[in-house]
């Protein structure tokens, strides 16, 4: 259903070209930046390459299921592309997700004591190991290391015309709204605000200040469950 109702908006008179302006947003042509995602995805894949072996045991020891993650989300100027996790979740958890109850406002979904996550999946969510199968997405260049959040499709069909504007940059592995509360901002409309503010003051050394915050945010366990 969600499938067809983003098809309809993005195929159809309604889609937000205006949103997007005649341009692309100059995060995505800058040379530097490139450079730096392909520098430190190269980085992060090592690494995902080193604590792959007993992270994999431990999730399937933990629960059933396969050992990553694969999701539909949406990127630039809306297009789609696979998202890769280490699973955090047990094996089903669409199926389950009625049965609990959302602690956010709008279009996300978020709750502290979710029951669905596992032991395994707790401490790589706190951790944000959960996420390093994502430096694959930053190499193939679908992500970068540092944007907005990526939203799933069913978001993004009830995405209001403000809402559209997130998308005029690429996603990234960290941004502003994930050094500045994480889990914890549970307000759409707020991450929208924040999306919109890493927008409109991107500068390259804007992007070093916010990995530099996220290497905190991540050792401190700063907003993560």
């Amino acid at each position: 259903m969600y499938q067809t109702q983003l098809q309809s908006v993005l195929q159809g008179t309604t889609y937000k070209d205006w949103a997007f302006g005649l341009m692309p947003h100059p995060s995505v042509q800058s040379k530097f930046k490139r450079c730096l995602d392909i520098l430190g995805s190269l980085v992060g894949l090592g690494i995902l390459a080193i604590a792959f072996l007993p992270i994999a045991i431990a999730i399937k020891l933990d629960s059933p299921g396969p050992i990553f993650f694969s999701q539909e989300r949406y990127g630039f100027r809306g297009r789609p592309f696979q998202i890769w996790k280490f699973r955090s979740m047990v094996n089903d958890a669409e199926r389950l997700k009625t049965l609990v109850d959302n602690e956010a406002d709008g279009l996300i979904f978020k709750n502290k004591n979710d029951f669905r996550v596992t032991k395994v999946g707790r401490l790589l969510r706190s951790t944000s190991l959960d996420e390093l199968p994502q430096f694959w997405n930053v190499l193939m260049g679908d992500m970068s290391l540092v944007g907005t959040r990526p939203p799933t499709a069913d978001e993004v069909a009830k995405y209001s015309d403000r809402h559209w504007q997130r998308l005029n940059v690429k996603p990234g592995l960290t941004g502003e709204w994930q050094v500045n509360g994480r889990s914890h901002v549970k307000d759409f409309e707020q991450i929208v605000d924040l999306d919109l503010q890493y927008q409109n003051n991107w500068h390259p050394l804007y992007d070093l200040l916010l990995i530099g915050k996220t290497i905190y945010v991540i050792v401190a366990r700063v907003g993560a469950f």
